[in-house]
């Protein structure tokens, strides 16, 4: 349930059909049902394998599964007022209190806490036991002493949620459907997917979290290493939502201001770490269309490594739904020029380029046509000048008769 990353994994015959198996004790992978297509190229960055992109699974270094999964993009809402809102409500023992109004997440507090002033705040780090069950009563996870950060979606949205109304050394019991445990892909092979979770919960323990400026540099990197891990989960699970949420929690921890001095090479790591963060980040964003946004992690990447091939890649990819083919196409190239044997880049580069082409036939054709709207109305600017003349001849031979015709009448009188 809490995050927790194994090693890098190495040896992937084909990123784009790599699957995933969330339960293995090693290092998982991503389902093949939640991956990206060659041409999105939508894969994260792998610790020893940035050499070969092709080989690449579609996260750095996903955790062992047990986390929670997707929700809606609808829930953030939701999830932080609800129980903030039922937080004054009565919690007398053997009574269920319906936590977000739905039906779908209830609580029941088993042996009473010390009082409503004891219960934990969002930031805050929890310690508790943990037994969940499946309706049928089989145990599926049996943790003494998990901690996380509340509020963080550190751990599933059931037990995020109703930590909150917890007080301490109380012992709860929670029935959530789904879509607050593990959703619709279940956690394989013990949760299977739409599962209805009971969770026996008790509250062990409330701390402040950790000063991030009086963090050693192994104490911050280890951190943001578990957030990005959980974003990870997230966007396997294809909740970019979430996935987001926790890059930017592990930003937030890098970028922080430390009183503490770093030695270089916890430096150069922590530098590494953020770039995949905002690698994934981008990844993310671009699920969610949210192309400005994804531009911008893009371009904190390539400041950092200019050469970083997914961030050139995804910058490209960005541009070119804008439109920007003349923008996107250099940097396909270079990408290319990096990784000459990269068949995603090469595909890429190659509907670019024939887009681009046709962009400029168009712009061409639009051109010639209004040039030769022009010409066929350039004559008819020539011909009117023409025929002023003849007017003015006439004209001319009218006054010129009159004239004469007056000077006779006159010599005529006289």
């Amino acid at each position: 349930m809490a995050s927790g990353g194994e090693g890098p994994t190495d040896g992937f015959p084909d990123w784009a059909d790599t699957s995933i198996d969330l339960s293995s004790p090693g290092l998982a992978k991503a389902s093949a049902s939640m991956l990206d297509n060659g041409e999105d190229f939508e894969v994260l960055d792998e610790d020893d394998d940035d050499d070969d992109l092709s080989e690449l699974p579609p996260l750095e270094d996903i955790g062992t599964g047990r986390t929670p999964p997707a929700r809606d993009d609808t829930q953030a809402p939701e999830s932080e007022q609800a129980p903030e809102e039922a937080s004054d409500m009565p919690q007398a023992a053997e009574e269920w209190l319906d936590v977000l109004g739905s039906g779908l997440l209830k609580k029941k507090t088993l042996v009473p806490g010390q009082g409503v002033e004891s219960r934990p705040r969002k930031g805050q780090d929890v310690t508790v036991r943990l037994k969940a069950m499946l309706e049928d009563g089989s145990v599926v996870e049996d943790n003494p002493s998990l901690s996380f950060t509340l509020g963080d979606c550190d751990v599933m949205q059931a037990l995020d949620l109703c930590a909150q109304l917890m007080e301490m050394g109380e012992t709860a019991l929670i029935m959530s459907d789904a879509k607050y445990c593990y959703g619709p892909q279940g956690r394989s092979p013990d949760i299977p997917p739409h599962a209805v979770l009971t969770l026996e919960v008790q509250l062990l323990a409330v701390q402040d979290a950790p000063d991030l400026e009086l963090l050693h540099g192994r104490e911050k990197i280890q951190l943001a290493n578990r957030k990005r891990e959980r974003g990870n989960f997230y966007y396997q699970q294809a909740d970019y939502v979430l996935a987001i949420n926790s890059y930017d929690i592990a930003l937030r921890t890098i970028d922080s201001s430390s009183k503490v001095n770093f030695r270089p090479e916890e430096e150069a790591e922590l530098l590494e770490v953020k770039v995949k963060c905002l690698n994934n980040l981008a990844a993310s964003q671009l699920k969610l269309d949210h192309y400005e946004a994804a531009l911008r992690s893009c371009t904190q990447v390539l400041e950092h490594q200019p050469e970083n091939i997914k961030a050139l890649f995804r910058k490209g990819k960005v541009l070119a739904q804008q439109g920007e083919y003349s923008e996107a196409i250099p940097l396909l190239k270079a990408a290319l020029k990096l990784e000459p044997s990269n068949k995603t880049i090469h595909a890429e580069l190659s509907k670019l380029v024939k887009k681009h082409a046709e962009q400029k036939n168009v712009e061409t054709a639009m051109y010639r046509k209004m040039l030769g709207n022009a010409s066929t109305t350039a004559p008819c600017k020539d011909k009117a000048p023409r025929s002023i003349p003849w007017k003015w001849l006439f004209g001319a031979t009218a006054v010129a008769l009159g004239g004469v015709a007056l000077s006779v009448v006159i010599a005529a009188r006289n």
